[in-house]
């Protein structure tokens, strides 16, 4: 989905300044394909960040922790996964009202990018939830193998 969106993005943009420059005109629709897109474009940005561990992360407060820290990073795991869980949920009825929306000259629902929005916050809660066997894999291994696996080495 990034490189889909991202491609489609930079085409209609390049075409799009292509035609002003030559020929002094532009595509009457060149404004909003981005608009619609881009959150499409940063939702799966996020959710493949989150799947590679590449997101950001704080982890002085977990170095200090030695055998109770697999119980903090799990509560805390599942405490991120219900808060996305409900960003998806409460993102509902926002898409029932920007469904009534209209582009101008598309005609395309707000909705679609509420929808990229919910999608994209299932999905993020879907990963955290499936990164907890790593966790406690890695927490049954010894302690410095378990420190370097959660430091990305």
């Amino acid at each position: 989905m990034l490189y889909v969106t991202l491609t489609v993005v930079f085409l209609i943009l390049s075409i799009n300044v292509g035609l002003r420059y030559v020929a002094g005109t532009s595509l009457a629709s060149a404004s909003e394909l981005p608009e619609l897109m881009f959150p499409w474009m940063i939702m799966a940005g996020v959710v493949l960040a989150a799947q590679h561990g590449s997101h950001i992360a704080v982890v002085m407060f977990t170095q200090k922790l030695r055998a109770s820290r697999r119980w903090v990073l799990a509560g805390g795991s599942l405490s991120v996964a219900a808060l996305y869980a409900s960003l998806a949920v409460a993102a509902w009825p926002l898409m029932e009202i920007a469904a009534d929306e209209r582009s101008p000259m598309l005609q395309v629902p707000g909705s679609v990018s509420v929808w990229a929005l919910m999608l994209g916050f299932g999905l993020l809660s879907v990963v955290t939830l499936s990164k907890l066997p790593a966790l406690w894999s890695s927490a049954e291994a010894q302690e410095p193998d378990a420190e370097a696996l959660a430091h990305g080495a």
